[in-house]
């Protein structure tokens, strides 16, 4: 099975979803379209790691939500147990940063700024998914342990979010650097 599998099966330990759910909750992380989704789904139902119900829907076709079964849990567990591969970068703005100086200040600084704008944007829908998950939470997301329902995503929103923080800084510090 390839990683995407995995993930789609890690989605399905939370909730029952849809394709098109798998494919929107997929994207923070990892980039799918419905073409990739559809038949690996196919495939994990064939290797009974997936089952699915259809449920039906007035004025469109009727949708499958699959759940995961016992034994997609376990394939879970021998992945995680697994070597993990390094991750993949992508920076378009580490690129044109590299070549910087081909362009005067004011420009730089400009692409900078909407750098800025988009992370103080991203910051804040970190935000409002923390408050998020701290009301579907039963305690204190300090004190949230492995075994708690939240804890997966509590950890990985404060590891974004703590991304986050480092690129706006690492931002106002370029921008200091072109006066």
């Amino acid at each position: 099975m390839n990683t995407l599998s995995y993930g789609l099966l890690s989605l399905l330990t939370k909730n029952s979803r849809s394709g098109y759910e798998l494919m929107q909750h997929i994207q923070p992380f990892w980039s799918a379209k419905h073409s990739q989704i559809y038949p690996l789904l196919a495939q994990l139902e064939q290797k009974g790691h997936v089952a699915f119900v259809h449920v039906p829907q007035s004025d469109k076709p009727d949708k499958k939500v699959y759940s995961i079964t016992e034994q997609g849990k376990d394939a879970l567990r021998e992945w995680i147990a697994m070597p993990t591969d390094e991750p993949v970068t992508r920076d378009e703005l580490a690129l044109k940063v590299y070549c910087i100086g081909l362009v005067d200040k004011e420009q730089a600084s400009k692409m900078l700024a909407v750098r800025e704008v988009y992370y103080k944007k991203k910051k804040e829908r970190f935000n409002l998914l923390m408050d998020k998950i701290q009301q579907e939470s039963t305690k204190p997301l300090e004190q949230l342990e492995i075994e708690d329902d939240s804890f997966g995503k509590y950890v990985l929103v404060h590891k974004a979010t703590m991304k986050v923080e480092t690129d706006l800084l690492w931002c106002e510090w370029m921008r200091e650097k072109l006066k």
